[in-house]
């Protein structure tokens, strides 16, 4: 059976189709024909004509029509299907009463058929030849309070706007929908007329209760009006590209035939070579410049298009005018605008703060002071890099950030000669180029990681860049001409100072930012990464709300770092889980709690606050330095009988070992000032681990602390837990000053060190620190072991 792909109708009321046409006028047989609708979908109270352009189409009608005059019209699950079976209808179809078959001019029947109620197939009466079933009628759950008027006046309006965007609709259906005035017709007309996917308009007709049904059809048909507007908006933009590209097509060739009719037209080199005379005009550029440029476009000029160097020498002028030689921004000279910026990005960083201030000042009252160079030095995580861009938004200026981690090739920074294929400026004055400025912030990040083999030193070729008496007139190998990078701001970022040259280093003005303390990773846990996480997951704080009590949580079991960059991972872990839960509807987690922490985010990682739980004699507390920051370094002693041989383990470099073998032999010369069994040096081996054996360690720092924990492994005395220390041991017994002093205090206050023993010289660092850095820290100044000793174990009588 065949049939059109649309089962045409019209909405049919109580006085068109007159006395007994309705269900509830007249009793309906239970037996009847059924009549499978391929790609239609029937609906009650609609006068819907069928084609008839099969055999087997007529003779089901001509069987109807013989026993009561009734079908039952139903869709198929499978449209393709030529002789649907009865598992391939659908249950929920439509009562329809034939009222006349008509003869079509092409040979083909046309049957009316009118719609009277729902009905479903109870079972199945016969097979074959054609299917007879018994019928049950569908009786509709009527509409309750006002929402259905409001739902029908929506889904009203909704199919004024489809019939008015779409052309596939003509005027008369509007005319129709103003007309029907019941809920359930509506929606039946909609699903009708308005709606295109058989699933869609078989879950109208299925849902018997009106509400749902309205809800439905509204839903659908706003879906409808969506993909109608958006078509509209695709065929005008198509249609509006089309028609500009044949206006344009034939304005052009207009213009190239008066031009050639008045004898003024140019070839493509001609308007090359005037496009570029315009840029060196308009370029601004200084004098050497300029009559480079003047000297290059003479040369272009005489060069065959199809020549390589044609290329070549228009690719150079291209960049020579396109550098902004004369463009600068204004720097903002509003100092407590400049400070506010600096203080909404970043909690804490006073001195690099302080810098930028005194530098803005500097620039309000001498504008053309020369630009500066700084290095932010410290761990990573603790915002160096995003400090940059603080920097740029406090003046005004534009940014431009590119890594030096892993760079070779001094090319990179100079730039490339011509005479090479494919050669361009460095990166520098690409930077400047990207920002459209002479004056931005650019920021080298990783300084400390620049490398050098046979292709260069990109370090000594920094030293021009970043050396104020010269970088004025900084040469790029591949402009060679002058160009003025004193306006500049460079910022370079590194994590351990004593990587970058020397002569490099000097340059720059070393501004050292250490690592955070545990209540200021609360704060910028609090103020920045958690408002920033909830707007990019999208989550507000009604969803997810983090306590202080719940973030210092998070720092002391599952992070140990410097920075706050692993807090903002975990932090982000804890957002990724809310957004799913909210996004499946769940309750959502509200304010976290900590005993919620470890269905969130696991097992703490750390124990907290770097404490052992087990201190025998022979253990110390360390302090050391890394590229990370501060750590408290643990020291493990112990003896054995033996030779008197000393066993170093822990990945340790050579300057470490040597301190090791040094304290020992200092400890052997010294025995009786420290109460100690000189024998014993000679019938015990000695071992001396650094825990963490994967990590390398090195210097000179923990000299005294290797010294502490054999005189406690040998007198059998612990050393008490809040004691740390650090200093250099000689053979004599003198402490020599150690650095990373600000690390080294930030570690001991981060792992609840109540007193730090320090070298005498080091004293001078500690008074520069910041008050709230050294706080509840209590600092034992020594010059001598016998100093460190009577401080750790008491005084000897």
């Amino acid at each position: 059976m065949k049939e059109k792909d649309q089962v045409a109708g019209v909405v049919v009321t109580d006085a068109e189709i007159g006395p007994g046409a309705l269900m509830v006028q007249e009793e309906l047989p239970e037996r009847m024909c059924v009549f499978p609708l391929r790609r239609a979908v029937p609906f009650p109270n609609l006068m819907m004509p069928i084609l008839l352009d099969s055999q087997r189409s007529r003779e089901i009608v001509a069987k109807a029509e013989a026993q009561n005059g009734y079908l039952f019209l139903v869709a198929q699950k499978d449209p393709e299907e030529e002789e649907p079976r009865a598992d391939g209808l659908y249950e929920v179809g439509v009562i329809a009463r034939i009222l006349k078959t008509l003869k079509l001019p092409d040979g083909n029947e046309s049957v009316m058929c009118q719609g009277l109620r729902r009905g479903a197939i109870a079972r199945f009466v016969r097979k074959k030849p054609h299917l007879i079933v018994k019928t049950k009628v569908l009786i509709d759950i009527p509409s309750k309070g006002r929402r259905a008027r409001a739902v029908s006046r929506r889904l009203r309006q909704a199919l004024g706007k489809v019939v008015n965007v779409s052309d596939d609709y003509g005027e008369d259906l509007g005319t129709a929908v103003l007309n029907i005035d019941q809920p359930d017709q509506l929606a039946d007309f909609a699903g009708s007329y308005f709606l295109k996917q058989t699933d869609q308009r078989q879950q109208i007709l299925e849902a018997l209760d009106i509400n749902k049904r309205l809800d439905l059809a509204f839903e659908f048909v706003v879906t409808e009006l969506e993909l109608a507007e958006l078509g509209n908006r695709i065929q005008e933009e198509i249609r509006s590209k089309v028609e500009k590209a044949q206006k344009d097509y034939f304005l052009r060739e207009q213009l190239r035939i008066i031009r050639r009719e008045l004898g003024e037209e140019q070839d493509a080199r001609e308007m090359e070579i005037a496009r570029i005379e315009q840029a060196i005009e308009s370029a601004g550029l200084p004098e050497v410049a300029q009559a480079r440029a003047r000297e290059e476009l003479s040369r272009l000029k005489t060069t065959p298009v199809e020549s390589a160097e044609y290329s070549v020498l228009r690719n150079y002028l291209d960049w020579l005018t396109g550098l902004p030689w004369s463009v600068a921004t204004k720097d903002s000279r509003d100092l407590r605008r400049s400070q506010r910026f600096l203080d909404e990005d970043h909690y804490g960083l006073e001195d690099v703060k302080s810098r930028i201030l005194e530098f803005l000042a500097v620039r309000k009252l001498k504008p053309n002071h020369q630009g500066s160079i700084l290095c932010l030095s410290g761990p990573p995580g603790v915002g160096k890099t995003s400090l940059g861009q603080s920097i740029a938004r406090a003046m005004e200026r534009r940014f431009w950030r590119f890594s030096l981690g892993g760079m070779r090739d001094e090319a990179e920074i100079k730039g490339h000669r011509r005479t090479y294929i494919g050669a361009m400026p460095g990166r520098i004055l690409q930077g400047i180029k990207t920002c459209g400025s002479n004056n931005p912030v650019i920021m080298l990040d990783e300084v400390d990681k620049l490398g050098a083999d046979f292709r260069g030193d990109p370090s000594s070729a920094l030293l021009e860049v970043l050396d104020p008496e010269q970088n004025h007139a900084f040469l790029d190998h591949y402009l060679d001409v002058p160009f003025d990078l004193s306006k500049v701001m460079f910022i370079a970022t590194a994590n351990a100072l004593p990587q970058i040259p020397q002569a490099l280093r000097d340059r720059m003005e070393v501004i050292e930012l250490p690592g955070y303390l545990t209540d200021e990773k609360v704060q910028i846990g609090r103020r920045h990464l958690v408002p920033k996480q909830l707007e990019r997951h999208g989550l507000t704080r009604s969803d997810v709300s983090f306590s202080e009590a719940v973030i210092r949580r998070i720092v002391d079991f599952y992070t140990s770092e410097a920075g706050v960059r692993s807090l903002e991972k975990n932090i982000v872990r804890i957002c990724r889980k809310t957004a799913f839960a909210v996004a499946r509807r769940n309750k959502k987690p509200g304010r976290l709690q900590i005993k919620g922490l470890t269905r969130l985010l696991g097992q703490p990682r750390h124990a907290g606050d770097g404490d052992r739980s087990l201190r025998v004699p022979g253990v110390v507390q360390g302090l050391a330095w890394t590229s990370h920051g501060g750590e408290i370094l643990f020291i493990e002693a112990a003896s054995a009988s033996g030779k008197g041989d000393l066993q170093l383990t822990g990945s340790l470099g050579d300057v470490m070992s040597e301190s090791a073998r040094l304290a020992l032999s200092f400890l052997r010369s010294h025995a009786a000032e420290f109460e100690l069994d000189p024998k014993a040096f000679g019938k015990q081996d000695v071992h001396v681990h650094f825990p963490a054996g994967a990590i390398p360690k090195d210097g000179p720092s923990a000299g005294i602390s290797i010294a502490c924990a054999l005189v406690s492994l040998m007198r059998g005395i612990p050393v008490p837990r809040d004691v740390a220390m650090t200093g250099e041991l000689t053979l004599v017994g003198e402490i020599l000053p150690i650095g990373g002093v600000r690390e080294k205090v930030v570690a001991a206050r981060r792992a609840k060190i109540k007193r730090v023993i320090l070298p005498e010289e080091n004293r001078r660092d500690v008074e520069e620190l910041k008050p709230y850095l050294i706080k509840g820290l209590e600092f034992i100044y020594v010059a001598t072991f016998g100093a460190v000793s009577e401080a750790v174990f008491g005084r000897l009588d």
